[in-house]
C-alpha cells in the first residue's frame, strides 16, 4: 500500500481488522509451497549469458522482490536502457499449483505492517528475484531513448544477468548509478511534459504520535531517486506497449481522464486548501505547480489521485486504440511480474513479437481472462488502500471530539454533504443539507472511532 507508512505500528488493532475483514491470507496452501521449492530448484537452460553486463538494481533498502535490474549503454544521440525484468514465467508454468493460486490473488497485496505476496516468498525474494550475488534469469528488453525522449523496443531476449549492486533510494549517490541514468530520466520527464501527461506521484503519509501520545499525519514526498527510477519503467512500458498495438496483440492499461464533475468537486477542495487555480488553466497544467514538500500541495495531490476514474486492462481489440489519460499514451504494464500476475503473460507476449514468433496460444487466451482477474484484484486493494487511509485520517483525529474544524463543501449527495477539513487531509461525510458545493462551513467533530474506522461530522455553521 503505497499511500501510507505506519513505522511504529501505531495502528496494529485496526490493521489486523483490515485483514480479517478482505480475507489477506496469511500465508500459502501447502502445495503451493511444496510446487515454489520445487521450482526454485530449475535451473534456466533457454536463456543468452549476460552476466559480463554491469546490472544493478535500485529499490527501497528493505525490499527483497526486486522486479527488476538495468544496465545503459551511452555513445551517440540515443541511449540504450537494458532493462531486466525477473523471469518468473520460468518458475511458474500454467496448470501448476503456483499458477492458480496467483490467479487467484492476482497482485501482491500491501499494508503498512506487511503484505500478502503473489508468489511465495522462497520465489518472489529469492530464486526469481534479481538480487546480487548469482546469475538469474531475467527477460531484457533493450529501450531506444532518443534525445526527445521518444522510446522504441529495440530487442527482447531471455538471458542469464548478475545485479552487481543492489542501490537503495534512501542512500544512492549519483557518483552511484550508470552513466546516462540522469539523462535518461531527465528526456523521460520532458517527453511526458510535452505530450501532457498528468502522472500524479503523491507523498507518503505517515502515522506518528507527537508528544502528547496523540496520532498525528505527516507527509514524505518521493526522493528524486524514485522518480528517476520509475522513468525507466515507464520507458520500457510505453515501449513494450507500442510494439503489441503495433502486432494487434496484447494487454494494456487504460484509464479516462477525470470527467468534468470530478475537475469541479477538485476545485472545490482547491478552494478549501486556499490554492490559487485559474479558471482557464487545465488540471493537467495547475498539477505541474504542486510541490509535494508543501503539505497542503501534498494533500491535493492525494484528492487528485482519489478523484481519478480508475485504471483497468484491456485486450488488443481491432479498430482500438488503448490510452492511458494520466500517461497521455497507450501503455502497458510489463516491469513487476513479482508482484502483478498480467506482467507474466505481456512479457511473454513481448518476447515472442519482438524476435519474429506467433504469442503462444495460451498467452492470447490469458489476455482474453486477465481483465476481470486484475479488476478483482485491483479492487480489492482498492477497498484496502481506502479502508488503510480511513483508518489513518480516523487515528489523527482520535480523542478530538469536540473540536471545531473549518471545512469546503465538495460535494453532495442524498446522505449529506462531502466536505474537505481546510487545514487537514481528511476527507469525510456530514448530514449536512441546504449547502451548495463550495459553501464554506464549520464542523464539529462528533466521532472518532479508530475500531469502526468512522469519523462523525456535525456542522455548527
Amino acid at each position: 500500500m503505497k499511500a501510507l507508512r505506519d513505522p511504529q505500528s501505531l495502528l496494529a488493532d485496526g490493521l489486523a481488522a483490515i485483514r480479517k475483514q478482505f480475507r489477506v491470507p496469511e500465508s500459502f496452501p501447502p502445495d503451493v509451497l511444496g510446487a515454489a521449492e520445487a521450482a526454485a530448484e530449475r535451473r534456466p537452460d533457454d536463456h543468452a549469458d549476460w552476466t559480463d553486463r554491469q546490472f544493478v538494481s535500485l529499490d527501497p533498502a528493505t525490499s527483497t522482490d526486486l522486479d527488476q535490474a538495468f544496465a545503459i549503454e551511452t555513445g551517440g544521440a540515443d541511449i540504450l536502457l537494458h532493462y531486466a525484468i525477473a523471469d518468473v514465467a520460468w518458475f511458474v508454468r500454467d496448470g501448476d499449483p503456483l499458477n492458480d493460486e496467483a490467479w487467484k490473488r492476482g497482485t501482491t497485496t500491501y499494508l503498512p505492517d506487511g503484505k500478502a505476496s503473489l508468489y511465495p516468498p522462497i520465489l518472489s525474494e529469492q530464486a526469481a528475484s534479481l538480487l546480487p550475488g548469482g546469475p538469474r534469469p531475467a527477460f531484457v528488453l533493450s529501450v531506444r531513448v532518443a534525445p526527445d525522449g521518444a522510446v522504441r523496443l529495440d530487442g527482447a531476449i531471455r538471458a542469464m544477468i548478475e545485479s552487481r549492486a543492489k542501490l537503495s533510494y534512501e542512500t544512492v549517490r549519483e557518483e552511484d548509478m550508470p552513466a546516462g541514468f540522469t539523462e535518461l530520466a531527465t528526456r523521460i520527464a520532458a517527453a511526458e511534459s510535452a505530450r501532457g501527461a498528468a502522472r500524479v506521484d503523491p507523498p507518503e503519509q505517515e502515522v506518528e504520535t507527537d508528544r502528547a501520545g496523540r496520532f498525528t499525519l505527516r507527509f514524505r514526498p518521493q526522493l528524486l531517486s524514485e522518480q528517476r527510477n520509475a522513468a525507466l519503467s515507464l520507458a520500457a512500458n510505453l515501449a513494450v506497449a507500442d510494439v503489441l498495438q503495433a502486432a494487434h496483440t496484447g494487454l494494456f492499461r487504460v484509464m479516462a481522464a477525470p470527467d468534468d464533475h470530478a475537475i469541479e468537486r477538485l476545485r472545490r477542495t482547491a478552494k478549501a486548501f486556499h490554492m490559487e487555480w485559474p479558471d482557464t488553466m487545465p488540471l493537467a497544467q495547475f498539477e505541474k505547480q504542486l510541490d509535494p514538500q508543501d503539505p497542503r500541495d501534498a494533500a491535493f495531490m492525494l484528492a487528485v489521485r482519489r478523484a481519478g476514474n480508475g485504471a483497468s486492462y484491456v485486450p488488443w481489440r481491432e479498430g482500438e486504440r488503448p490510452w492511458h489519460a494520466a500517461m497521455a499514451a497507450t501503455y502497458a504494464h510489463c516491469t513487476a511480474p513479482l508482484r502483478r500476475l498480467a506482467d507474466r503473460y505481456v512479457l511473454l507476449a513481448t518476447l515472442a513479437v519482438a524476435n519474429g514468433r506467433p504469442v503462444p496460444a495460451g498467452v492470447e487466451e490469458a489476455f482474453q481472462r486477465l481483465p476481470s482477474a486484475m479488476a478483482k484484484a485491483d479492487g480489492r486493494d482498492g477497498q484496502i488502500d481506502r479502508a488503510v487511509i480511513d483508518l489513518a485520517e480516523v487515528a489523527l483525529l482520535a480523542n478530538h471530539e469536540g473540536k471545531v474544524f473549518p471545512a469546503v463543501v465538495t460535494d453532495l449527495a442524498e446522505n449529506g454533504a462531502r466536505i474537505q477539513l481546510n487545514d487537514l487531509p481528511v476527507v469525510a461525510r456530514t448530514r449536512t443539507h441546504g449547502v451548495l458545493p463550495g459553501a464554506a462551513i464549520r464542523v464539529k467533530l462528533v466521532t472518532a472511532d479508530p475500531a469502526q474506522r468512522r469519523l462523525e461530522f456535525a456542522r455548527v455553521s
